[in-house]
């Protein structure tokens, strides 16, 4: 039995008149008597009691109605389910993110697609811009959040906004007495840096701040920021991280400010296979990064 057969059996039932249930059917009233015949020779049994004047439901009729009422009920939610799924407002969102974003972006972006989409279920995962590059080739994420110049990625990417790259150093050091400290006066001091293989975009960022200087001595290479500021507290080095970092920074790091090219914030995804939810949740990060930036002009794009 199929489901539209199942919607007339119930508007007759309701209506008890043939013309009026056709009506709300939107059909004509001998289309919709034949259906009835036909559903009532499928399950072998009578389904309305007809006169001239009346129209009654059997116990068969009544039971079947019963029934087909629960199935429609399932049947209309199962479609506005998958409607808002289609729309990117029910089902699942995997994002991928550096540690850093949790301390801009990323808040202002998932209080906003919560507000529009209570009913999707979001997973954040912290990730280094590699990891992310390949969960998004494998599809197991919607969208990235990832730093550095688009050449970095092999994807799709669109910059949301820049921030300053700012010096983290121990609060004892002599460097701390400074406003602004030079790439001459980090590239003396030993430094906590991060692999280029699992941060290839904001190392590239890194990178061209000691151009003319002499590299510093890197100590340790880490993968998380939280990392690389226990090592600076601990007196082992200075580190570079974007300026969003200072407002969550241990009270035994400083952070001074450098001459220096700022951090470029980006989203990442893979066209062919983005989610009706990430595709909300990319106009949803553009509209956040209003929020932590200045909004960037088209030709920055």
């Amino acid at each position: 039995m199929e489901v539209r057969q199942l919607r007339c059996v119930v508007a007759v039932a309701e209506e008890l008149h043939f013309g009026r249930a056709a009506e709300r059917l939107h059909m004509s009233q001998a289309p919709l008597s034949a259906q009835i015949k036909r559903i009532e020779r499928e399950v072998g049994f009578a389904l309305f009691e007809r006169t001239t004047r009346s129209v009654r439901l059997t116990t068969v009729g009544a039971e079947l109605y019963r029934r087909a009422v629960a199935i429609l009920e399932q049947v209309d939610q199962a479609t506005a389910d998958l409607e808002r799924v289609a729309a990117g407002r029910a089902g699942r969102l995997r994002v991928g993110f550096p540690s850093s974003a949790s301390y801009s972006i990323l808040p202002h972006a998932v209080r906003r697609i919560r507000e529009q989409a209570p009913d999707l279920e979001i997973e954040l995962i912290p990730l280094t811009s590699a990891e992310q590059v390949e969960g998004l080739h494998e599809g197991a994420l919607d969208i990235g959040i990832v730093r550095g110049e688009a050449g970095a990625f092999d994807l799709q990417t669109k910059r949301l906004y820049v921030e300053e790259i700012v010096a983290c150093l121990p609060e004892d050091h002599p460097l701390t007495a400074n406003d602004l400290v030079s790439a001459a006066d980090l590239s003396r001091e030993p430094m906590i840096s991060f692999p280029a293989r699992d941060m290839p975009g904001f190392v590239a960022e890194i990178r061209p701040i000691f151009d003319g200087v002499p590299l510093p001595r890197v100590r340790t290479r880490v993968v998380h920021q939280e990392t690389a500021l226990g090592f600076v507290a601990a007196g082992v080095g200075f580190t570079l991280l974007p300026e969003s970092v200072s407002s969550f920074m241990p009270s035994s790091v400083r952070v001074v400010r450098i001459e220096s090219r700022p951090t470029t914030v980006m989203y990442v995804v893979e066209p062919r296979t983005l989610s009706p939810a990430g595709r909300l949740f990319r106009q949803t990060l553009v509209e956040a990064a209003a929020v932590v930036s200045a909004p960037l002009s088209p030709s920055s794009s």
